[in-house]
């Protein structure tokens, strides 16, 4: 037997669900469910993915916002042997095809609609031709997908399934199949791919095995975790942050969560104080805002401990507040390549340790900071880049070898494009990106891809985005826009263009109209001086 025992997404829940049969597992709205009843759910949606013909590793795209179903499916995939592709539902048309197509998904599950949003409707505005095959559906611009599944309402894509066919053609399957189906599963296999934004363009999917949970288990361990437990899930499941930190580690440790649709946090304190949740989670943006709703109305709650990446300079005012007002919070550094957390503090760390630095490498993970033109490691309390090597580094990125092989050296160090300094105390302190990323709110903004969006307009002759101090969401994108002779056009018609092809967080805040660029000698655009020109134009 191997020291720490191998296992898999689907078979994790199985397990929990023979060692707390009768323990809730997870409420939605008025609903509840144990860990019996959540994984017999998964069953019935195990055996409708094997029904409609998904096969071991093959890629299912989820497009939904948070719902039972997610989670269903979550470990139904997995348990089928499949790789589950979580999009962000803040991706539009674009956003949606070219992720769909590069994973190569066979078969894409969505929402009908969210409020506002019509995620079926930009479905078949991506989708205008639809004809059922033999071999499944057949559809321009998706030369791999088969199957569309509609969650939530009635189906208007043309021969898309809805939900309630779906599952109940899984009936066909007996539990001896599903059984074979889910131990036959390789735990060294795909089990997600996770699209991040990169510094070249398009996203790129991270491919990662069952072996993370590994990760998630430990972590469990040095927060202190019981399964008495009670966190609030109001994190968006497509990112590895609740993916991982609450789904995961609740089936893993035996506690339950309380899931929300979306982010709302007077809602989330309402309902934190109605079911004694004792753990809270999020990035800075989150945690301001539940401060903020706290001052307003304050609520008696039970929470002992919550998770906030720390260490950044704009996070610590934020961080210090937390432990005043709700309760103390852990620290770390983590990324979709390497998984949400590999960096750590534990709940013995002192409140200065806390929240000024982002945790101690984990076990089994080793970190470097070297000089970025030597390569050298640097001293203490001296800046460089981070690189990190251990067992649940990311596989790579999905039919990219060319950027896995930039990130990813020769002797297993990932390359992380993040500055770094470690700390005598051992303490590792995140101080930034050297590649050029924006981070809204919590998620990654590829400035080449949203440069490339304002290009092709007909007025713009170049775009170069940056980011701009934001006290919510840490940044916000900046465009610098020179623009053709003879050409004028207004910010506003500009950014309008850009609405519903790309998610609302990847469109510029403000734009700022420029004749030229301040440039190096290498002819590469010196964005640290736009970043200044921004704080002195817009105000710092």
């Amino acid at each position: 037997m191997d020291w720490y025992r191998k296992r898999t997404l689907g078979g994790i829940l199985e397990e929990a669900a023979q060692r707390w049969p009768a323990r809730e597992a997870f409420s939605y709205g008025d609903r509840r469910w144990t860990y019996a009843a959540f994984n017999a759910e998964t069953n019935r949606v195990a055996k409708a993915l094997m029904a409609s013909g998904v096969q071991p590793e093959e890629h299912v795209a989820l497009w939904m916002t948070n719902r039972p179903e997610w989670l269903f499916l979550m470990f139904g995939i997995a348990r089928v042997g499949g790789c589950i592709v979580p999009l962000n539902t803040r991706y539009r048309t674009d956003d949606v095809a070219y992720t769909v197509t590069q994973s190569r998904s066979r078969t894409l599950i969505t929402l009908d609609t969210s409020g506002p949003v019509d995620y079926q409707g930009m479905l078949m505005e991506s989708m205008p031709r639809v004809e059922q095959t033999a071999d499944g559906l057949d559809i321009d611009g998706y030369p791999d997908l088969r199957r569309v599944i509609v969650v939530g309402g009635p189906t208007r894509l043309a021969h898309a399934t809805a939900w309630d066919s779906f599952v109940a053609a899984g009936e066909a399957v007996t539990d001896a199949e599903l059984a074979a189906r889910a131990q036959g599963v390789d735990p060294e296999s795909l089990m997600m791919l996770c699209y991040t934004s990169g510094t070249t363009g398009h996203p790129k999917g991270v491919m990662h095995s069952h072996q993370p949970i590994r990760n998630t288990h430990e972590r469990g361990q040095i927060m202190g975790y019981t399964p008495h437990e009670v966190h609030m899930n109001y994190l968006p499941l497509f990112h590895i942050y609740a993916f991982s930190e609450i789904v995961m580690m609740c089936v893993l440790t035996g506690a339950r969560h309380v899931m929300m649709d979306v982010f709302d946090a007077e809602r989330a304190l309402d309902l934190a104080e109605q079911e004694g949740a004792t753990i809270l989670h999020g990035f800075e943006a989150h945690w301001l805002d539940l401060l903020n709703a706290q001052a307003r109305k304050a609520r008696t709650l039970k929470v002992r401990l919550g998770t906030l990446p720390s260490g950044v300079e704009s996070t610590i005012p934020i961080a210090d507040k937390v432990q005043d007002v709700f309760c103390p919070t852990l620290s770390g550094f983590g990324m979709s390549e390497v998984w949400a957390y590999v960096a750590v503090s534990n709940p013995s760390h002192t409140r200065e340790q806390r929240v000024h630095a982002s945790g101690v490498p984990m076990n089994d993970y080793e970190f470097r900071v070297v000089d970025t033109e030597t390569g050298r490691d640097q001293p203490v309390d001296v800046p460089g880049e981070l690189l990190v090597r251990g067992y649940a580094v990311m596989k790579g990125y999905w039919d990219k070898p060319e950027a896995t092989r930039d990130t990813i050296d020769p002797d297993g160090w990932l390359h992380t494009g993040d500055m770094a300094r470690i700390r005598a105390d051992g303490h590792f302190v995140f101080l930034g990106r050297y590649k050029d990323m924006l981070k809204v709110g919590g998620e990654n903004v590829s400035p080449a891809e949203v440069e490339a969006y304002l290009r092709v307009m007909n007025e713009v002759q170049d775009a170069a985005v940056v980011a701009y101090p934001d006290p919510r969401l840490a940044e916000v994108p900046v465009a610098f826009v020179i623009l053709k002779a003879g050409q004028t056009i207004d910010a506003e018609t500009l950014l309008n263009r850009m609405k519903g092809k790309i998610a609302s967080y990847k469109i510029p805040k403000h734009v700022i109209f420029c004749d030229a660029y301040p440039m190096t000698s290498s002819g590469k655009i010196r964005k640290i001086e736009l970043r200044a020109q921004a704080k002195e134009i817009l105000g710092a």
